[in-house]
């Protein structure tokens, strides 16, 4: 039996491969968690603290975060800490007693879903992570058709559980995609072909589901492919999952979701990581017309999905979103950084493309051999980015929705230097 780990692109392509066995804290963490594990950079970072966009390492160090969507509404953002705080002072329990919270949290996050007229709507159910919520997306999606077969693209990422692994083929490694699973590129293309396919497996087409950004694939913002592709899986008796736990939440700029760029309409949404700013809160809203049959059939909980203090962060995120405005933000201060990082890299000769959607931007470099050097070098400048992309050849920048201009500045800079250095 090897010792050696297996390869993950998702997770390994910016991973620290060992070397620094002498740091007390890596080695306990070796230790104590086991091999699954991995940790950023060449160097991994011992952060402490963050405000902000800025994170602090354990000897002061300032590093200016370009990748975290997760708090992103700012590190320690503080009207989240205050929600936070003052309902965990009064009830955290589960959602089978009443509380107002998240009936007034879910009110304001399905209003800003599509309306679907008077004879549907959207309802939503909690859980804690996006790979929970896909997992339960795709049992809704199997009960509402009774078929199985799913379509994603070639390096989707949709979690961990062992439904979601058989989708995500950017897990690699040990991690096998299913024998009811048809892959596609993300120009979605095969589509099609991918139907066809089920249909004479005798699996039918369940599902298609995608990110709506495409961002393990390498981020691919053309809104032009999706609609093509969804009208083709109703065709086929499917629906269309649209994953958000990445874009959504005004990340691309242009509106609250991911799919709004599309122009199209999802049968059932996913979303999670920057839901409650760092809080496991996750969900997923369906048509009511395709979750009935599966809500009626199989009764549902989950033990802190739901719960106040979650809801009162996520209703925090919400506030600061509209009240600073960080949907336009994304889109002013996101299309400034790619145009900066458009003109940096022209006529570079490692810089293939820029391209992107609001706070979401991926720079195409010539392999993963230069994506890890620049990404480890921009690192050691005190700016955190990672890699993406089929090749791992894509440098992948997502900083929390509160980046600035100044910080626009500063991250040019330190990119600039690192071109200069190759």
């Amino acid at each position: 039996m090897s010792n050696a780990k297996a390869f993950s692109k998702i997770m390994d392509s910016n991973s620290y491969q060992g070397g620094l066995q002498d740091d007390p804290l890596i080695a306990a963490r070796e230790r104590m968690l086991g091999p699954a594990y991995r940790l950023f950079y060449e160097r991994p970072v011992h952060l402490v603290r963050g405000r902000g966009t800025l994170l602090y390492d354990a000897d002061g160090k300032e590093y200016l975060d370009a990748y975290n969507n997760v708090a992103s509404v700012g590190h320690a953002n503080p009207h989240v800490v205050d929600a936070v705080t003052r309902q965990l002072s009064l009830l955290n329990t589960h959602t089978r007693y009443l509380h107002e919270g998240i009936v007034d949290y879910s009110a304001r996050l399905l209003a800003t879903f599509p309306d679907l007229g008077a004879d549907d709507s959207y309802q939503v159910m909690y859980a804690c992570t996006g790979s929970e919520v896909n997992d339960l997306a795709l049992r809704v999606a199997q009960f509402y058709t009774g078929a199985t077969g799913v379509i994603i693209t070639n390096d989707a990422y949709h979690g961990n559980t062992a439904a979601v692994t058989a989708i995500s083929p950017s897990i690699g490694g040990a991690a096998v995609v299913g024998p009811h699973v048809r892959t596609v590129s993300p120009d979605l293309g095969g589509v099609d072909a991918a139907i066809a396919d089920l249909r004479a497996c005798g699996l039918g087409v369940s599902a298609l589901i995608v990110d709506t950004v495409f961002s393990s694939d390498g981020i691919y913002p053309d809104p032009s492919v999706l609609g093509p592709a969804v009208e083709a899986v109703r065709a086929a008796g499917g629906v269309f999952i649209a994953d958000e736990v990445q874009p959504g939440f005004g990340r691309t700029g242009d509106a609250m979701w991911g799919f709004d760029r599309h122009g199209v309409v999802p049968d059932l949404v996913t979303m999670g990581k920057p839901m409650a700013n760092g809080l496991p809160v996750a969900a997923m809203a369906a048509r009511s017309s395709v979750l009935e049959e599966f809500a009626r059939g199989i009764p549902y909980f989950n033990t802190f999905g739901g719960n106040p203090v979650s809801m009162a962060a996520a209703a925090a995120v919400l506030d600061v979103i509209e009240d600073e405005k960080l949907v336009a933000n994304a889109a002013e201060v996101g299309g400034a950084l790619r145009g900066a990082l458009t003109r940096l890299g022209d006529g570079h000769p490692v810089v293939r493309e820029v391209r992107g959607a609001g706070l979401y931007i991926g720079v195409e470099v010539d392999s993963a051999g230069t994506a890890k050097q620049m990404v480890n070098a921009m690192r050691e400048r005190r700016v955190l980015i990672s890699v993406c992309g089929a090749d791992s050849n894509v440098l992948k920048i997502r900083p929390p929705l509160v980046f600035s201009m100044a910080d626009v500045d500063r991250f040019c800079t330190e990119f600039e230097g690192v071109l200069h250095q190759l």
